[in-house]
């Protein structure tokens, strides 16, 4: 008989409790977006206590009266992430609504048509303004946020941070230079966040991160879709290199981020998981 040591008591656990993020409060930059607007709803109606920062009201707006409908508890902030102080602002409403903070997902991000390369527009024409627009939203939005609850979670001794990168992160896609470098740049931030946080701060700290496949988003669309709705020639090369032959859904990371979240992925820290229909593990033959 081999010798088997158990940690903790696994045995007596309800499945559910896998999957308890009822009354941690999750704050979610970006949180009106497509993607992230379900993780707002879905977290929520597992009794999470939302804040959702975004730019647009108007989204917001939408999103609020959503939740509300489905009494979720809720906060929005319209917030910008590039800007400190409208990040510590927001970490005060939220601390002053709910009073505590448990989780951080990093979900503002998106591409640029005007730093993406094409048949009229080609690398060594693409504007600094631009490139500087996506690294700086995918990236130093993630950067800034995390400096700010990063420090909230210090000095608590215990939180979580959870980014969004994307397959990018691991093999480059032709035409989007920008988004490419700034997604890689996020899951590097990931692994040297949650060293440094452990390192310096509190064990109880674990910062990770999704990269997502393809999704249809308003960032992306332009590149996959015609205006008839039929898919572009890098639509089909996608699905082709997709061996579920499908573009992912914003539902489809809910999962893993409940996962994440959860107390029972206590030992999970540092990671990039993949969510992208067997994408990153197809070699095309």
């Amino acid at each position: 008989m081999s010798n088997i040591i158990y940690i903790g008591r696994v045995k007596d656990m309800n499945i559910s409790d896998f999957f308890d993020v009822k009354d941690k409060t999750i704050v979610i930059t970006g949180g009106a977006g497509i993607i992230c607007s379900e993780m707002a709803r879905s977290l929520g109606s597992l009794g999470a206590k939302i804040a959702v920062l975004d730019l647009s009201e108007k989204a917001m707006e939408s999103l609020s009266k959503e939740l509300s409908e489905k009494k979720i508890e809720h906060i929005v902030i319209k917030t910008n992430v590039l800007e400190k102080e409208q990040l510590i602002k927001a970490k005060e409403e939220t601390l002053s609504k709910f009073g505590k903070i448990d989780v951080l997902i990093n979900g503002a991000g998106g591409n640029h048509p005007s730093a993406t390369t094409s048949k009229e527009k080609s690398f060594f024409e693409l504007p600094q303004d631009s490139i500087q627009w996506v690294f700086n939203l995918n990236f130093l939005g993630t950067f800034l946020a995390s400096q700010i609850f990063g420090e909230y979670f210090a000095e608590k001794g215990e939180g979580q941070i959870i980014n969004i990168s994307s397959m990018n992160a691991f093999r480059p896609l032709t035409n989007i230079p920008a988004y490419s470098a700034a997604k890689a740049a996020v899951s590097n931030f990931t692994q040297w966040l949650a060293v440094h946080m452990n390192h310096n701060y509190s064990k109880k700290i674990r910062v990770n991160a999704i990269a997502p496949g393809f999704l249809l988003t308003n960032q992306n669309r332009f590149l996959l879709t015609n205006e008839d709705g039929s898919l572009t020639a890098r639509g089909n090369k996608i699905l082709e290199h997709t061996p579920m032959e499908r573009f992912g859904t914003p539902e489809d990371l809910i999962s893993t981020v409940i996962w994440l979240i959860s107390d029972k992925s206590a030992f999970v820290n540092g990671i990039v998981v993949p969510i992208d229909g067997g994408f990153s593990a197809y070699s095309g033959v």
